[in-house]
């Protein structure tokens, strides 16, 4: 072999190399995680900070990296059958192919992207400054390929934005919650909190709100001891006024300030002037997300607010408390009246009363009904079969047979419900 020859050897061998570069690189950048980069770039590494800089313009990079990894794949390919050919004529070109084969999908491609899944920051970090190079190189190649691969899918109607992200970050961290669930790394309950600190900008206040048949209110024209007395009686801290009707809610009293003006008055109940120790109420629209809510919550340093619908009609009421407990779940103390509401029979069913919210039989179960349409578990039914059911009828969806055991009127008020599998 002439100088030359070892010269072109020593050339695809350096292209090889290259190659590896490229193929890792991409796959480290792709599976890179952006949240332990910025815990990284947090505790002082300089390279996680430039990580972080190229997978912000991803398209663009993960572009450069394949034109660079294809032109020295072919710029190999091509030296190695020149060189072949000199050596073994025309049989050089089938030698050329089937070792260039074996080298760039064992060298340039598994060994590589496996090196990089198995450890993708530490990959990522190595080879950053290359992967700068590379964009630096063919960043403006890649921005004109990218360009011309959105017009053509724009042909078949789809319309990619430069800044688009094809799955939400909730999404994404909602499906990295429930994969670790069940790998066994996130028990139930934190995978819940998490999924329920997500769900905040999708519900609505009126999907956790006290619906006001079941709303704890009193009647202020009613004698001060009567409802001096009910207000301390009742389970709840604040509790809603009204005057004429339940829909013309006048006040909110708070039984801390109620004490205090009993203090005042030396208990004498018949002195207590209810209307001046309520406060205003606050009146919300019932499609107020519970983010929204929340933050409202929080501005105001409020804890209870009416709900009314686009009419201003009372619908029921919202605290923080029903808020919170969408993220970490119930939440009772020693003053709650506690209602089960959900039943587990011996038989494998489960009796469930009309009015327990599809959500919370879903946390607690762990099952998977839709919530979409309706709020409450007869609410679902009742959707479902677009009738109000009689007792003892039974209907089957979402793999479950639903029985009606109890109804009062137009009201389903008990379920049983028995899963099929």
């Amino acid at each position: 072999m002439t100088a030359e020859m070892w010269i072109t050897g020593g050339i695809i061998l350096g292209l090889i190399v290259l190659s590896f570069l490229f193929s890792g690189t991409e796959t480290g950048m792709t599976a890179v995680s952006r949240a332990r980069l910025h815990t990284m770039e947090a505790n002082g590494d300089p390279r996680a900070g430039l990580v972080t800089r190229l997978i912000a313009r991803r398209d663009r990079l993960v572009g450069a990296l394949l034109i660079g990894n294809n032109l020295v794949n072919i710029l190999a390919s091509a030296l190695t059958t020149s060189l072949f050919l000199r050596l073994f004529g025309d049989a050089g070109v089938l030698y050329a192919t089937a070792m260039m084969t074996v080298l760039l999908v064992i060298f340039s491609e598994i060994l590589p992207k496996s090196w990089a899944l198995a450890r993708p920051e530490q990959f990522a970090l190595s080879v950053a400054p290359f992967a700068r190079l590379a964009t630096l190189l063919f960043g403006f190649l890649s921005s004109l390929a990218n360009s011309v691969v959105r017009l053509l899918l724009s042909v078949f109607g789809i319309n990619l934005s430069s800044g688009q992200s094809m799955l939400s970050a909730h999404e994404e961290l909602r499906g990295t919650v429930e994969v670790l669930h069940r790998e066994g790394a996130v028990v139930k309950q934190d995978r819940d909190r998490v999924g329920g600190l997500l769900d905040l900008h999708e519900l609505e206040v009126s999907d956790v709100m006290i619906h006001r048949t079941n709303m704890r209110s009193v009647n202020a024209d009613d004698p001060p001891e009567t409802v001096v007395k009910e207000i301390l009686r009742s389970p709840y801290t604040r509790i809603p006024i009204w005057r004429g009707s339940t829909e013309n809610i006048v006040g909110v009293v708070h039984a801390k300030d109620l004490l205090r003006a009993l203090g005042d008055v030396e208990n004498d109940y018949s002195k207590v002037d209810i209307g001046k120790v309520a406060s205003k109420p606050w009146f919300v629209p019932d499609t107020t997300t519970l983010q929204d809510q929340l933050n409202a919550f929080l501005r105001r340093k409020a804890h209870i607010a009416i709900v009314v619908d686009e009419y201003g009609e009372v619908e029921g009421l919202v605290t923080l408390e029903d808020i919170i407990e969408e993220i970490v779940g119930d939440i009772a103390d020693e003053h709650d009246v506690e209602v089960q509401g959900v039943k587990q029979e011996a038989d494998g069913s489960i009796v469930v009363e009309g009015s327990v919210p599809i959500r919370d039989l879903n946390r607690a179960l762990d099952w998977d009904l839709p919530d979409e349409e309706a709020t409450t578990i007869a609410g679902l039914v009742i959707h479902e079969t677009q009738t109000i059911p009689e007792e003892k009828q039974a209907f089957t969806f979402f793999g479950k047979r639903f029985i009606v055991m109890k109804r009062d009127k137009n009201r389903i008020t008990r379920l049983r419900i028995r899963p099929l599998s």
